[in-house]
């Protein structure tokens, strides 16, 4: 089986890929190489049978031409920080919306199967005690969530007026190796490293689920094999932890001290709590996580500890900041 992935320089589309190497598989790697995408998360790839094309998924002349040649469409390509989305959703629109508009018109035209590759976030938040299923209202609660949100209902349009072959994820907050710096769990890491203060907004008592990446390329790939056209499935690993917690977490791992922990003003619009069930994929595919948390946590701290020349030349004044939203980000 052949694969176009849209995005697989970025965190999880490179896992994807490093992931299908030991495949005998056609692996076509198409990626802008903009904010979070990054070559050096590819630079052992072994595959003799992959191939990278630097263009923009907007651009359907090129999507045309590589979607012919796969059999299987996965998106990864996204604007996904939701700090850089307040400050400027353009980026966001063009990108997550029209973006996968012209996916979905080439997946139309040569009649192939397409992964779209979503976010529990576009959910919004979740009560106490409770959890989303795919059937849950959608309601997102910033311009990032929003837009996924937008690109989920043209997937789901194309299915049920041009009949294509696609399946929509819905995963939790990811974490492991080669996150780009700007996120919670490799912001943390590495400021406890350069000994610089730790931002958490407003009390820290936001709750996310979080799953390693590798368990959720797994996931996808079982959904490749197995999933049912047509079908949204939310993918999580049941690990909900409140901000607070997973930054203590690593300040121990580090044996560096609580006093790092700085609050700063919360974002606009943020959400309290995330949490979705994902018992469908479980019972229908048979999916199920591999890595405990606590474990792969440690891990994870390890790897950005081990390849500070990997997030070295990624960092500056804009991915470390307490407040992005309150940046100019071009």
């Amino acid at each position: 089986m052949n694969f176009l992935v849209c995005g697989g320089a970025g965190f999880i589309g490179s896992a994807f890929i490093r992931h299908l190497q030991n495949h005998n598989s056609k692996i076509i790697n198409l990626d802008l190489l903009t904010i979070g995408s990054n070559p050096e998360n590819l630079k052992n790839l072994e595959n003799k049978n992959y191939q990278f094309i630097k263009d923009d998924i907007r651009n359907g002349d090129t999507l045309n031409h590589l979607v012919r040649e796969v059999d299987v469409v996965v998106n990864f390509a996204a604007e996904s920080h939701v700090d850089r989305s307040i400050a400027n959703p353009k980026p966001f629109i063009e990108t997550n919306i029209l973006g996968t508009y012209s996916i979905l018109e080439a997946i139309r035209k040569h009649e192939k199967m397409f992964i779209h590759v979503s976010t529990d976030e576009i959910y919004g938040d979740a009560e106490e005690q409770s959890s989303f299923d795919e059937d849950s209202q959608i309601n997102p609660s910033n311009p990032y969530a929003a837009t996924k949100a937008a690109a989920d209902h043209l997937v789901a349009s194309y299915y049920r007026t041009y009949g294509i072959k696609c399946i929509t994820t819905r995963c939790t907050n990811n974490f492991g190796p080669y996150q780009f710096p700007e996120k919670l769990i490799p912001k943390t890491i590495i400021r406890s490293i350069k000994n610089l203060k730790v931002p958490l907004y407003g009390n820290g008592q936001q709750i996310r689920s979080w799953i390693h990446v590798y368990d959720h390329v797994h996931a996808i790939e079982s959904l490749v094999s197995k999933g049912k056209s047509g079908e949204v499935y939310n993918i999580t690993a049941y690990n909900e932890i409140n901000n607070k917690i997973i930054v203590e977490k690593i300040l121990d791992i580090l044996e560096k001290s609580y006093d790092m922990i700085e609050y700063v003003k919360d974002r606009p619009g943020h959400d309290k709590r995330y949490s979705i069930d994902s018992s469908k994929i479980q019972k229908e595919i048979g999916w199920k996580p591999q890595y405990q948390f606590d474990d792969a946590l440690e891990e994870t701290v390890n790897w950005y500890c081990e390849n500070k020349e990997w997030w070295e030349p990624l960092i500056d004044d804009k991915t470390l900041h307490p407040q992005p939203w309150t940046l100019n980000w071009k």
